[in-house]
């Protein structure tokens, strides 16, 4: 009986012990900032005009999980945030037209790490490109 009373004692300790430690991620106190910039062409792919681009889903992805984690929109100024991070890895990302086709979307990522748990990152503005027709 003693046996089975420490080994449930430890298996409980160890499962503590591991669920308490964590990576990227909501839970924190820590902020992703950044802009969407984009440069609006033409259905000839001249450029047109130029600005901050509101309403643009920004995507961020945490530590190395396999595919999106989250996505918020650009308020009116082109500005986003992803607050409430953890310390860890992470790649933002938005998308942007190729002009050569006009069928196919790129990506452009930045990755970054949190290494305070109460960091506020400003990434450098994303540069994109748009269609206006």
């Amino acid at each position: 009986m003693r046996l089975f009373q420490f080994t449930l004692c430890l298996l409980s300790s160890s499962i503590l012990f591991f669920a308490c430690k964590k990576g990227s991620g909501e839970g924190g106190r820590a902020t992703i900032k950044g802009s969407v910039y984009a440069i609006n062409h033409s259905n000839t792919f001249i450029p047109v005009d130029s600005g901050f681009l509101g309403d643009a889903k920004v995507f961020i992805k945490y530590g190395d999980e396999a595919g999106v984690s989250d996505n918020v929109d650009t308020d009116y100024k082109g500005e986003f945030s992803f607050p409430y991070l953890r310390k860890g890895d992470y790649t933002v990302f938005v998308y942007s037209k190729v002009l050569i086709n006009n069928t196919l979307d790129t990506f452009i990522s930045q990755k970054v790490t949190i290494k305070d748990r109460t960091e506020s990152i400003t990434l450098p503005k994303f540069r994109i490109f748009t269609l206006k027709n």
